[in-house]
């Protein structure tokens, strides 16, 4: 079974926020809204906004899956940070509107079906992924190919490399979702793992599956 498979199984239904809760499904794109989807920048064929720039979620921060359900909903999904370049705009845009973080589309692939998978092993370094594309992620202690630096943080709560699950000896929680946060270390702005159930702002961007569905079911919107 491929990645882009193993995706599909498991996150039409995820639980985000823990074992013990009720299951939490993935939105299908509201056509109308693909329409008239937010585009506030634009990158490699991609529209993109930042939530905190549009009125709906100006002063709105949700959930990892939530973050990803809002987006969904303009035929959009977190963003997937898939070059430097794009890590670089990504950067900039926390720097120059001096955010705290924002919720990226990275997952950590410790969900069932996944610890079958001799190449994911071990999970915190090989098992990363963008959820928006199914795109499997460098290696965590490695510098991504044609990448000229690391884009995780050298240092976090146990002042060790990211990613270092450190809620898990906090209270439990694994930290199986990617945020990019702002200076939190005194390292900058750099990727950090981070359980999914806390509540930030988000970026979206246009997620070509999604697109070409809504375009397929609503042929007469300009979408």
């Amino acid at each position: 079974m491929n990645f882009k498979v193993i995706l599909v199984f498991s996150y039409v239904v995820l639980q985000a926020m823990g074992a013990d809760e009720e299951p939490r499904f993935l939105a299908l794109p509201d056509a109308a809204k693909c329409a008239k989807r937010p585009k506030e920048f634009f990158y490699d064929g991609h529209w993109y906004f930042y939530s905190g720039n549009i009125t709906k979620y100006r002063n709105t921060e949700v959930d990892w899956l939530e973050a990803r359900n809002a987006c969904r909903e303009y035929c959009m999904d977190t963003v997937g940070i898939e070059s430097q370049e794009e890590n670089n705009i990504i950067l900039d845009l926390l720097k120059d509107n001096n955010l705290k973080y924002i919720w990226t589309s990275g997952r950590l692939c410790d969900f069932k079906g996944c610890s079958d998978r001799a190449d994911l092993q071990p999970v915190n370094i090989n098992g990363w992924f963008w959820s928006a594309s199914g795109t499997k992620m460098a290696p965590t202690n490695s510098t991504p190919k044609g990448w000229n630096y690391q884009p995780w943080s050298y240092t976090g709560n146990n002042k060790k490399p990211q990613p270092d699950n450190a809620e898990v000896d906090i209270n439990g929680t694994p930290e199986s979702c990617l945020a990019v946060l702002n200076n939190v270390y005194k390292d900058g702005i750099h990727w950090h793992d981070v359980a999914c159930y806390h509540a930030k702002a988000f970026v979206c961007e246009d997620s070509d599956e999604l697109l070409k569905y809504a375009r397929a079911t609503n042929p007469k919107l300009p979408i």
